[in-house]
């Protein structure tokens, strides 16, 4: 059974910035930049129209700027890890802007994913779920994809206006630092990319946290912004909801 998300299929951009605490950029944070989308449009809509037309791009996330291709165009995707250098057998991240296009790109989502999803989300944790059967060759050949629902307004913003989930890996070479500004992008990246969507420095600082929750407890990738601690206090409360839930 799939709970109420009030923070997921139906997320949307705030009309009013709200500032709270931005040293927990990572989680249900409204970040004071929503009006920013307005001041991007024009950016924002050139770099819709560079990736409907199979460009790469870089765009500003919540945790550190991304490098992002239409994720349903192949050859773009291709192209995202050949500029990231990035083995072909270590499939990318998606993003999304709402919980209604996990449809098409995950299977079964378990009770456990789904309440660290109406926890964390929108936030910087990426969640490894069980492929959807019809999910396309190039965005993995295992059984397994990685998704997130960022929380940064211009990257839902792109997002939103194509259409469809976008790659959300990092900026950089593999095995380099992340980049938080276009300008680090710029610098790690020169002449290899279409675009570069400037909307200021990542609040974040550090990439998402990666959990796989394709089994029955949550297991840690690669930790990020979002501590350890929060996913273990999260796993605890889920299965105190579950024992409360029995007859």
């Amino acid at each position: 059974m799939v709970p109420n998300l009030p923070n997921g299929s139906n997320y949307k951009l705030p009309s009013v910035v709200e500032v709270k605490n931005l040293s927990f950029a990572g989680r249900h944070v409204i970040l004071p930049m929503v009006l920013v989308v307005q001041s991007l449009s024009k950016d924002i809509e050139k770099a819709v129209e560079i990736l409907r037309g199979g460009g790469v791009i870089a765009f500003p996330t919540d945790t550190v700027y991304g490098i992002g291709a239409d994720a349903f165009n192949a050859l773009a995707v291709k192209r995202v890890f050949e500029i990231k250098n990035r083995p072909m057998n270590l499939p990318l991240p998606l993003l999304i802007s709402s919980t209604e296009q996990l449809s098409v790109l995950a299977g079964d989502i378990s009770e456990l994913a789904w309440f660290l999803i109406k926890r964390f989300w929108p936030g910087g944790l990426t969640l490894i779920l069980p492929k959807a059967d019809s999910l396309a060759p190039h965005l993995g050949s295992g059984s397994n994809v990685g998704v997130r629902q960022p929380n940064h307004p211009v990257c839902l913003a792109l997002i939103q206006r194509l259409g469809n989930p976008i790659i959300g890996t990092s900026a950089n070479i593999s095995g380099r630092p992340a980049a938080l500004t276009a300008s680090e992008v710029r610098e790690h990246l020169e002449g290899k990319l279409d675009f570069v969507l400037d909307g200021g420095r990542c609040p974040g600082g550090k990439e998402s946290t990666i959990v796989d929750v394709t089994g029955e407890q949550p297991i840690i990738l690669r930790p990020g912004i979002i501590p350890a601690t929060d996913i273990d206090q999260a796993y605890r409360e889920y299965l105190e909801a579950k024992r409360c839930a029995l007859p």
